[in-house]
């Protein structure tokens, strides 16, 4: 399982929010510095969030990625805000190995499968924020915003064996606030959908919270807070 140490950044610094809210911000410091200190700690690869693109609607962190990209190593997965072909590429360009799709996976995913079949399924993954609802989960749009009306298993279905590689499933409720990722969801859908490689997000706290991921068979688990106030040390992530 891969680790992905978390970078949001928000007004050309790295925060955390708490459940996805802009009024709950925790901030960290630089983005690149915060970069350099995961690659001394061995990370291959961060996952980046654009939280100023997400409110906008346009990715608007490219001279940043673009800065970042030209001092490392590590490979850069990032979202926010990327709601168009054009967004893809101007994102590849800057630098990034991986751009992250969210609310247009599931508002026009018929858009987004040619983007996947144009940059290829690794260049492409596909978020799906979700809140519980009933005995299912309802997906979130635009910055976690809205309810885009769909469930994850119907969200899921736009997208068939092989034209989708790489999801990343986040439960909004859990986001940023240390309470424990959701196994459960990301069991059944690892189960259910044996073709996807499952990235999981959202409530990590501990080492022991990564080995219980790491049971349900994700692929890979997202990790920022826990980091940042040292309730986990990466370089132990990262050994797992």
């Amino acid at each position: 399982m891969l680790i992905y140490p978390a970078i949001d950044m928000l007004d050309g610094a790295c925060v955390r929010l708490a459940r996805g809210k802009f009024d709950d911000v925790t901030t960290y410091g630089d983005p690149l510095e915060q970069f350099a200190v995961f690659e001394s700690m061995g990370a291959k690869w961060v996952h980046v969030v654009d939280l100023d693109g997400a409110r906008e609607g346009r990715p608007v962190q490219h001279a940043a990625l673009r800065r970042i990209a030209q001092n490392t190593r590590v490979k850069i997965q990032c979202g926010g805000g990327v709601r168009q072909w054009a967004h893809v590429q101007s994102l590849l360009d800057a630098g990034v190995s991986r751009v992250v799709i969210g609310s247009a996976a599931v508002k026009r995913p018929g858009e987004v499968r040619e983007w996947i079949s144009s940059f290829g399924l690794e260049r492409i993954c596909c978020a799906f924020d979700v809140l519980p609802a009933g005995d299912g989960f309802n997906v979130m749009v635009k910055g976690w915003t809205e309810r885009s009306g769909a469930s994850l298993s119907q969200a899921l279905d736009l997208f068939a064996p092989g034209a989708l590689k790489h999801a990343l499933v986040t439960d909004v409720s859990r986001d940023g606030v240390l309470s424990g990722p959701n196994l459960a969801l990301i069991r059944q859908l690892v189960t259910l959908r044996t073709d996807l490689s499952v990235q999981a997000s959202g409530g990590v706290s501990s080492l022991e919270d990564l080995e219980a991921l790491k049971d349900t068979g994700a692929a890979a688990a997202i990790v920022g807070r826990a980091i940042y106030e040292k309730r986990l040390n990466l370089g132990d992530a990262l050994a797992l």
